[in-house]
This record gives structure tokens, sequence and C-alpha cells, in this order.
């Protein structure tokens, strides 16, 4: 099942800075580790998952700094920082309560049928 991009779209901010909790990661590390622990069902491309990076590090929620991967290769590492701690806290406290009526929903409309 393809999720909305409207989903998609408000799941991003949580779900990058709860990666970002996991440890540092570059772009595409990101994009592989979504679509992974999503067992596939999210598919996220650099031009969607970049503009959230950006908009993450404007609002003060993440660093980044430029580093030298094993192979060679130049990386920009984005890292969390306390206030993105913060808001993934908040964020996370929020789908909750979102999920909780899902839920309650489910199981109401389960005993009405």
């Amino acid at each position: 099942m393809k999720l909305s991009k409207d989903l998609v779209a408000a799941s991003a901010r949580p779900l990058v800075l709860a990666i970002l909790a996991r440890g540092d990661g570059y772009g595409y590390a990101i994009i592989r580790d979504i679509r992974a622990l999503s067992g596939g069902q999210l598919e996220w491309t650099e031009g969607m998952l970049y503009p959230v990076l950006h908009r993450l590090e404007q609002e003060g929620l993440i660093a980044s700094q430029w580093d030298v991967a094993e192979n060679g290769r130049k990386r920009k590492y984005y890292r969390l920082k306390k206030d993105g701690s913060r808001a993934l806290a908040h964020d996370q406290e929020q789908w909750g309560i979102v999920q909780a009526v899902l839920q309650r929903l489910r199981e109401t409309s389960a005993c009405a049928s």
C-alpha cells in the first residue's frame, strides 16, 4: 500500500528527528533507513528529504557538517540538537494521541458492526 503524500509529508519531521536521535546520518543513509524500517512502504527520494533537512536545520533542530567518509567521498552529516530532541518528544506525544484516537475509533467501529 502506498501512503498518501499528505501523510508522508506530515510524518517526515518526526521520522527524520527519530532517525537522527539514533545517531548522526547523511541523506542516503536516512532514505535507506526509512525504507528498511517501513518494510519498503515508505520510498523517500532526495528531492523529498533534503528540503526537510534544510528546514529542520533552519529551525535549529539539527546541525550539519561536511566530513569525509571511509570511501574518501565528502558527505554532509546531520546531527540532532537539544531543541531537536525536545521537538521529537513533542511530535511523538502528538502522534501518540492521534494513534490512540484512531485505535479507539477502530475498536468502536468493530463493535458496532
